[in-house]
């Protein structure tokens, strides 16, 4: 049997060429598709943002547009490819039901996110406590909501887990109170430790009149009474004064000459 190798060049080339193109022509249509889905969302967004919505809600719009549009574009590609969208429907159905399981978790932080954005506990920038983490909100997703941390560290929490749990927000009210303490020995003088720490507190900035700061007797240990310190102040500031706070407890005290606590217990011998 005699093979024509130039034929079979001839029609590896053409194969190959076909294929080639076919690629390339995939590669155009998503860098297209891509920049035509960043171009359409920027303006839904830039929409948004001349009618004064909260950005919360622009961007949780803006990253539905951009999941949606981008599903389109895959399906698009995969008829190019010759992928029949009503065979790629089918074999989703049919995968739907291995893969239940999996996708559960996911829509129910999508039905979580939506719920996020319409009941709005809380909104881009504001400092909470969430799904088990403390942090400044920065994103509120379509399956997650990102929370950075205290110390910076940039942290992604499921939806469904945010809105099934507790939800604290510590910037939807004016101010928040610094929960403090400072431990006397029985020998000091607890009004003279109170006037000192009041009065030292009117000096501490950020540190609001009103409410005033409390400072009274909060228990009792062997080393002596323990004082309640709490001064009350807006939350950018919270830390800049509870670390004040804590400074001026240890610096007042020792230049007040106020002794050391210390643990005392008494031992007696009884005589039977």
């Amino acid at each position: 049997m005699n093979i024509d190798f130039n034929a079979l060049a001839q029609t590896a080339m053409t194969v190959l060429t076909q294929v080639g193109m076919k690629i390339l022509g995939a590669i155009v249509i998503w860098i297209v598709g891509r920049w035509l889905i960043k171009l359409a969302s920027n303006i839904i967004s830039t929409a948004l943002n001349k009618r004064q919505l909260d950005k919360t809600i622009v961007q949780f719009i803006h990253s539905s547009v951009t999941g949606l549009l981008s599903i389109a574009l895959i399906i698009a590609l995969l008829g190019f490819f010759g992928v029949e969208t009503t065979t790629f429907a089918a074999l989703l159905a049919a995968a739907g039901i291995a893969i239940g399981a999996a996708w559960s978790g996911l829509l129910s932080n999508f039905a979580a996110g939506i719920f996020l954005v319409i009941l709005r506990p809380f909104k881009i920038d504001d400092f909470v406590s969430a799904g088990g983490m403390v942090g400044t909100v920065t994103a509120i997703g379509l399956f997650g909501t990102t929370i950075n941390t205290p110390d910076n560290i940039q942290t992604i929490v499921g939806n469904a887990k945010i809105f099934s749990d507790t939800i604290q927000n510590f910037s939807t009210n004016p101010f928040r109170r610094v929960d403090l303490v400072a431990q006397l020995d029985h020998s000091t003088d607890h009004n003279a430790a109170i006037g000192l720490l009041k009065e030292g507190m009117s000096r501490i900035p950020n540190v609001l009149k009103t409410p005033a700061p409390d400072v009274e007797i909060l228990t009792f240990t062997l080393a002596g009474p323990v004082l309640a310190v709490r001064p009350y102040c807006a939350q950018p500031d919270y830390w800049q004064v509870y670390f004040d706070t804590n400074k001026l407890i240890r610096e007042s005290f020792g230049a007040a000459g106020f002794a050391t606590p210390e643990n005392r217990l008494a031992i007696r011998n009884v005589q039977g």
